[in-house]
């Protein structure tokens, strides 16, 4: 197998890099922290972000950006949105030009709203772009327990390859090639995460976050296919699978924000508790204005805006299901496809 690198130290990078070395490959890991990288090539742990879970000796720590992706034709980017598009600048000065690069990041660029695929297009014009979702809790990956993630790109090769390298007894990846869609729905989903936590924390029950389950799935593909996403996509484990795993468990950061906010501390006070980058605070933003400006209407969005950065009322992201003058339950249909049996 061609050389491979892992770009970002955090949870999900890490077991990304683990479960490609188990597969009997080696990975360079690229990580900011000098005392990070040591410590994972002392004691083959992240200490920080996963305690307790023991990394193969074929993953190699680096601080250094050279030698982690020079020669690399397989690079998963692993790092913030916030950071993305810096780190993938630092990434093209080594890496060749035509390697496969492949985003696990969730989340929407502040001031141009470019996803993360897009912002890896105009940085690296001749690499094989793909990304990864689905509902991948990084400690269950880390616990083997299994799950299933999705690999989207527009070239058979790269879908492919990643299959290939990151399969496992309990890691399953399945293929796609809306790799908007795909990506459009690992970034929204963080959004109705903060809102079923919060709506956990001030006493709504299971009908409850039945409801904003699937009235946020229904704003996802309302709003991807204004923006030419395949909203069939989200019916799939990048959309609703990510979505309802993130929606129900405090092992989401998101959804831990929802929770803090519940309790009437500030969007502010929420993320230094949590204390790791959550995707979905600054996804909330974008998303409120884009869908004002191509005018999808998107209540649930709304109202968590209204509530983070307009000190509205907290119950009002739950009447905020009744604003909406669209009443339909079901707003998308598949298309009509008719299997012919040859005999």
């Amino acid at each position: 197998m061609s050389k491979i690198a892992v770009i970002g130290g955090g949870s999900f990078g890490t077991v990304v890099a683990n479960i490609i070395a188990l597969n009997n490959h080696d990975v360079n890991f690229w990580m900011r922290s000098d005392e990070l990288v040591d410590e994972l090539n002392s004691r083959h742990e992240n200490v920080h972000y996963l305690p307790g879970y023991i990394i193969s000796e074929r993953v190699v720590a680096t601080e250094d950006m050279e030698e982690a992706v020079a020669d690399a034709s397989i690079i998963f980017v692993a790092v913030p949105s916030s950071s993305f598009r810096e780190v993938v600048q630092q990434v093209v000065v080594y890496a060749p030009s035509d390697s496969m690069l492949i985003s696990t990041t969730k989340g929407i660029e502040a001031g141009s709203f470019k996803l993360m695929s897009q912002i890896l297009t105009e940085e690296a014009p001749l690499a094989r772009i793909g990304v990864l979702s689905g509902p991948n809790l990084a400690k269950e990956v880390a616990s083997k327990l299994p799950t299933g993630t999705v690999i989207a790109s527009n070239y058979e090769e790269v879908r492919e390859t990643v299959q290939r390298i990151l399969c496992s007894d309990s890691f399953k990846v399945y293929t796609n090639d809306d790799m908007f869609g795909v990506e459009l729905g690992g970034s929204l989903k963080n959004i109705y995460a903060i809102i079923a936590g919060l709506s956990a924390a001030i006493g709504m029950g299971h009908n409850t976050n039945s409801m904003l389950v699937t009235r946020g799935l229904t704003e996802m593909a309302r709003f991807g296919r204004e923006l030419g996403a395949d909203p069939m996509t989200f019916l799939g484990l990048a959309g609703v699978g990510d979505l309802v795993v993130t929606c129900s468990t405090p092992l989401s950061r998101n959804y831990r924000i929802g929770q803090i906010l519940g309790t009437g501390k500030s969007i502010e006070e929420a993320v230094k508790e949590v204390g790791q980058v959550a995707e979905g605070v600054n996804t909330v933003k974008l998303v409120k204005e884009k869908s004002d400006e191509l005018g999808v209407d998107m209540p649930l969005v709304t109202g968590l805006y209204r509530i983070m950065y307009e000190n509205q009322p907290i119950r009002n992201v739950v009447s905020s299901l009744t604003l909406s003058e669209q009443a339909l339950d079901v707003e998308f249909e598949a298309k009509d496809e008719k299997v012919l049996n040859e005999d």
